[in-house]
């Protein structure tokens, strides 16, 4: 396993964060996909371990260690249950845009309770006709005397319907773009605030996917984050930028702990008379997804640590890592269950649950193609 530059309390991170997903994570990981249900249990694991708010300062109740600490617990996490490492992403999005543009009131008071997880949060961007495109928001929230009133609908909102507060983008200004976007605090108990359809999912079954629906939702005027309108979309940009290499860690997880199975596998399962790790086509195919599982760490390790550096420049190398460390992971666990034949189509081995979980991270969080998008525009247009 690479060290890439670890101090030593990053590495006492990862191996925390690994002892407790052996041991506490990964016996619930078959039947938490299974049922679908969300893993309160496992969320008071990720509580009782101070896991989920890696990149909030200690003045605002997180533990202040950085994205590549986060990474790592992602990964750790990710490598024996992607449900679990999700609850541990999807707080960390919904965190980031209040760390970000918040006031000094907003993060004194929603960052603490989010970082320690006595509450949970959710980021509702995605609407139906506005997903990669986000100019086609349609949700809106006009100002009326000390409330904005909301209006509009939300899908595919990560933990939206277990969430108690939620950072919403909305439109307060029509006419105006991409720049009339604006981002509100939302608590659960808002009235014209519902959670509407939860999706039947491929994968990460157990992370809810919710719609939102916003009718005539009253929020207050200090819940309009950052105390500004028309901020939304630098916000959202931000966040996103390194929201997409915790993904990567993500993405290095499932594709690591696919990767070990395999590899035990075809030390022991003889065929032809000797284990079919002998054998030149599964030792190539080993090979070449377990260099390219490295080359994905490197890229989302150097990724991270630029991050925790607060370089303005991480979008680009944040872009880059998310969109290899995801494809890598396809890769990887496409393979693996390659490796175990027909076995590797059941439920009886985790291999199925890898490779289900892998296909949303190419989609989640932006897809693979608007990754090529956000790096070839960095190239091309500086």
């Amino acid at each position: 396993m690479s060290q890439f530059t670890l101090t030593q309390e990053q590495d006492q991170v990862r191996q925390l964060v690994r002892k407790v997903a052996e041991n506490r994570i990964a016996p619930r990981a078959p039947e938490i996909d299974q049922t679908g249900e969300f893993p309160w249990d496992i969320l008071a694991v990720l509580r009782e371990h101070e896991l989920l708010g890696a990149v909030i300062p200690p003045e605002y109740g997180g533990s202040g260690l950085g994205y590549l600490s986060a990474c790592l617990i992602n990964e750790e996490i990710a490598r024996v249950c992607m449900n679990s490492a999700m609850v541990v992403a999807t707080q960390c999005l919904a965190m980031k845009p209040i760390l970000i543009a918040g006031t000094e009131q907003q993060k004194q008071t929603y960052l603490p309770p989010l970082a320690s997880g006595e509450k949970l949060g959710a980021f509702a961007c995605t609407e139906p006709d506005a997903g990669s495109d986000t100019g086609a928001m349609r949700t809106v929230a006009s100002l009326r005397g000390e409330r904005y009133v909301l209006n509009g609908t939300k899908h595919f909102i990560s933990a939206g319907n277990v969430a108690d507060v939620v950072v919403v983008f909305a439109r307060t200004e029509t006419s105006q773009g991409l720049k009339g976007i604006s981002a509100f605090i939302v608590e659960k108990d808002t009235p014209g605030f519902t959670c509407g359809r939860v999706e039947k999912k491929l994968g990460v079954r157990a992370s809810p996917s919710a719609e939102l629906i916003f009718s005539d939702c009253q929020v207050p005027r200090e819940n309009l984050l950052g105390g500004t309108e028309g901020a939304g979309m630098s916000v959202l940009m931000r966040t996103l930028d390194r929201g997409r290499v915790l993904q990567a860690g993500l993405s290095l997880g499932v594709a690591q702990g696919a990767l070990d199975f395999a590899v035990s596998y075809a030390r022991q399962r003889v065929q032809f008379g000797r284990p079919i790790g002998n054998f030149q086509g599964i030792q190539f195919m080993v090979a070449e997804r377990a260099t390219e599982l490295e080359a994905a760490r490197q890229l989302a390790y150097a990724a991270a640590a630029r991050a925790d550096q607060h370089d303005g420049d991480v979008g680009t190398l944040g872009a880059m890592s998310k969109l290899f460390a995801s494809e890598v992971a396809l890769k990887v666990t496409s393979d693996a269950m390659r490796v175990l034949g027909g076995y590797g189509y059941m439920q009886d081995y985790p291999l199925e649950r890898m490779l289900r979980d892998a296909r949303f991270l190419i989609i989640g969080e932006g897809t693979s193609e608007i990754q090529k998008l956000v790096i070839g525009r960095a190239l091309l247009t500086g």
